[in-house]
Protein backbone atom coordinates (compact mmCIF):
# COMPACT_ATOMS: atom_id res chain seq x y z
CA UNK A 1 0.00 0.00 0.00
CA UNK A 2 1.24 3.48 -0.86
CA UNK A 3 0.36 6.89 0.56
CA UNK A 4 -1.84 8.89 -1.86
CA UNK A 5 -0.19 12.19 -0.79
CA UNK A 6 3.56 11.46 -0.82
CA UNK A 7 3.80 8.02 -2.47
CA UNK A 8 5.77 6.38 0.36
CA UNK A 9 5.14 2.71 1.06
CA UNK A 10 3.03 1.98 4.16
CA UNK A 11 1.67 -1.10 5.91
CA UNK A 12 -1.92 -2.29 5.57
CA UNK A 13 -2.97 -1.51 9.15
CA UNK A 14 -1.65 2.08 9.28
CA UNK A 15 -4.26 4.82 9.66
CA UNK A 16 -1.87 7.65 8.79
CA UNK A 17 1.26 7.91 6.65
CA UNK A 18 4.36 7.94 8.82
CA UNK A 19 6.12 10.27 6.41
CA UNK A 20 3.60 13.03 5.65
CA UNK A 21 0.75 12.36 8.12
CA UNK A 22 -1.91 11.91 5.44
CA UNK A 23 -4.86 9.67 6.35
CA UNK A 24 -4.75 6.24 4.69
CA UNK A 25 -8.23 4.90 5.49
CA UNK A 26 -11.77 6.27 5.27
CA UNK A 27 -12.16 6.38 9.06
CA UNK A 28 -8.86 8.19 9.40
CA UNK A 29 -9.93 10.73 6.76
CA UNK A 30 -13.06 11.52 8.74
CA UNK A 31 -11.13 11.90 12.01
CA UNK A 32 -8.30 13.98 10.58
CA UNK A 33 -9.51 16.96 8.55
CA UNK A 34 -6.17 18.74 9.01
CA UNK A 35 -4.14 16.03 7.29
CA UNK A 36 -6.77 15.68 4.56
CA UNK A 37 -6.60 19.43 3.90
CA UNK A 38 -2.90 19.23 3.09
CA UNK A 39 -1.55 20.66 6.34
CA UNK A 40 1.93 19.56 7.36
CA UNK A 41 2.44 17.74 10.68
CA UNK A 42 5.52 19.93 11.26
CA UNK A 43 5.31 22.67 13.89
CA UNK A 44 5.09 26.28 12.71
CA UNK A 45 6.50 27.48 16.04
CA UNK A 46 9.54 25.23 15.76
CA UNK A 47 10.08 26.26 12.15
CA UNK A 48 9.81 29.96 13.04
CA UNK A 49 12.17 29.70 16.01
CA UNK A 50 14.73 27.71 14.02
CA UNK A 51 14.49 30.23 11.17
CA UNK A 52 15.05 33.13 13.57
CA UNK A 53 17.88 31.75 15.70
CA UNK A 54 19.65 29.23 13.42
CA UNK A 55 18.23 30.18 10.04
CA UNK A 56 21.55 31.52 8.78
CA UNK A 57 22.81 27.93 8.81
CA UNK A 58 19.60 26.45 7.34
CA UNK A 59 18.44 24.61 10.47
CA UNK A 60 14.77 25.32 9.75
CA UNK A 61 15.10 23.86 6.26
CA UNK A 62 16.67 20.68 7.65
CA UNK A 63 13.70 20.47 10.07
CA UNK A 64 11.06 20.70 7.32
CA UNK A 65 12.90 18.18 5.15
CA UNK A 66 14.34 20.46 2.48
CA UNK A 67 17.85 19.12 2.87
CA UNK A 68 19.13 20.30 -0.52
CA UNK A 69 18.53 23.99 0.07
CA UNK A 70 19.45 23.57 3.75
CA UNK A 71 22.86 22.26 2.71
CA UNK A 72 23.30 25.20 0.32
CA UNK A 73 22.49 27.66 3.15
CA UNK A 74 24.86 25.86 5.51
CA UNK A 75 27.76 25.84 3.06
CA UNK A 76 27.25 29.46 1.97
CA UNK A 77 26.91 30.57 5.59
CA UNK A 78 30.07 28.81 6.70
CA UNK A 79 32.12 29.86 3.66
CA UNK A 80 30.83 33.44 3.66
CA UNK A 81 31.98 34.35 7.17
CA UNK A 82 35.74 33.79 6.72
CA UNK A 83 35.62 35.27 3.20
CA UNK A 84 34.40 38.56 4.70
CA UNK A 85 38.00 39.24 5.73
CA UNK A 86 38.92 39.54 2.05
CA UNK A 87 35.65 41.40 1.25
CA UNK A 88 34.50 38.67 -1.17
CA UNK A 89 32.20 37.11 1.41
CA UNK A 90 30.19 40.22 2.24
CA UNK A 91 27.65 39.71 -0.59
CA UNK A 92 27.39 36.03 0.36
CA UNK A 93 26.69 36.83 4.01
CA UNK A 94 24.13 39.50 3.06
CA UNK A 95 22.45 37.13 0.60
CA UNK A 96 22.12 34.32 3.15
CA UNK A 97 20.86 36.78 5.79
CA UNK A 98 18.16 38.07 3.41
CA UNK A 99 17.23 34.44 2.56
CA UNK A 100 16.96 33.74 6.30
CA UNK A 101 14.74 36.80 6.84
CA UNK A 102 12.41 35.85 3.97
CA UNK A 103 12.13 32.27 5.28
CA UNK A 104 11.37 33.59 8.78
CA UNK A 105 8.57 35.82 7.47
CA UNK A 106 7.12 32.92 5.46
CA UNK A 107 7.30 30.62 8.51
CA UNK A 108 5.55 33.10 10.83
CA UNK A 109 2.88 33.82 8.20
CA UNK A 110 2.20 30.11 7.73
CA UNK A 111 3.10 30.18 4.03
CA UNK A 112 6.15 27.90 4.21
CA UNK A 113 5.82 24.38 2.79
CA UNK A 114 7.57 21.20 3.90
CA UNK A 115 9.38 18.74 1.63
CA UNK A 116 6.05 17.10 0.70
CA UNK A 117 4.54 20.40 -0.43
CA UNK A 118 2.22 20.65 2.58
CA UNK A 119 1.68 24.04 4.25
CA UNK A 120 3.15 24.39 7.74
CA UNK A 121 0.22 26.07 9.49
CA UNK A 122 -0.11 24.22 12.80
CA UNK A 123 1.47 26.15 15.71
Amino acid sequence: MFCPMCGKETTENQAFCGSCGAPLSDTARQSAPIAAAGISPKSRLATSLLAYFLGYFGAHRFYIGKTGTATVMLVLGIVGIPLCFVLVGIPIVIGVAVWQLIDFVFAVAGKMRDSNGLLIEKW
